[in-house]
């Protein structure tokens, strides 16, 4: 049987319903958990931590400083509400494919994964990216 055969639905092989509360996150709700979390790591650090560009004296965000709120705001957020602010504004939550809450190191290995790029990008038939494969992590709805 072909992978397709096996697999009717995102997370089917993971024990998942297929809708509502439990399934898989689909990919349009976790992009946009990301933009969102992005976006305010970006206004804490033009809040924060702004310099005007010398050249034309416009105040931008220090991007050594957004990304590194971005990775607190993962690491922090992910073990105390499961999920990141834009997870949780979006109706997800991050856990162990086998249930559970993810403890403390997950987040962390995830979301230096997570900054790596591609193996948030690349993903298997139940729709999980390789920074969650590679910390037995699943994003689901709630």
């Amino acid at each position: 049987m072909t992978a397709a055969a096996d697999n009717a639905y995102p997370g089917q092989r993971l024990g998942l319903p297929r809708e509502g509360s439990g399934s898989i996150a689909r990919p349009g709700r976790r992009i946009a958990a990301l933009l969102l979390d992005v976006a305010f790591a970006g206004l804490i650090g033009y809040a924060f931590f702004s310099s005007p560009d010398p050249v034309t004296g416009v105040p931008f965000a220090n991007p050594l400083a957004t990304n590194l709120i971005f990775f607190l705001m993962q690491i922090v957020f992910i073990p105390l509400i499961g999920g990141s602010p834009g997870h949780r504004l979006l109706g997800m939550r991050l856990e162990l494919a086998s249930g559970g809450w993810v403890g403390v190191w997950r987040p962390i290995v995830r979301t230096l994964l997570l900054g790596l790029i591609i193996p948030a990008v690349v993903w298997d038939a139940d729709q999980r990216g390789l920074h969650d494969k590679a910390v037995a992590t699943v994003l689901v709805r709630r």
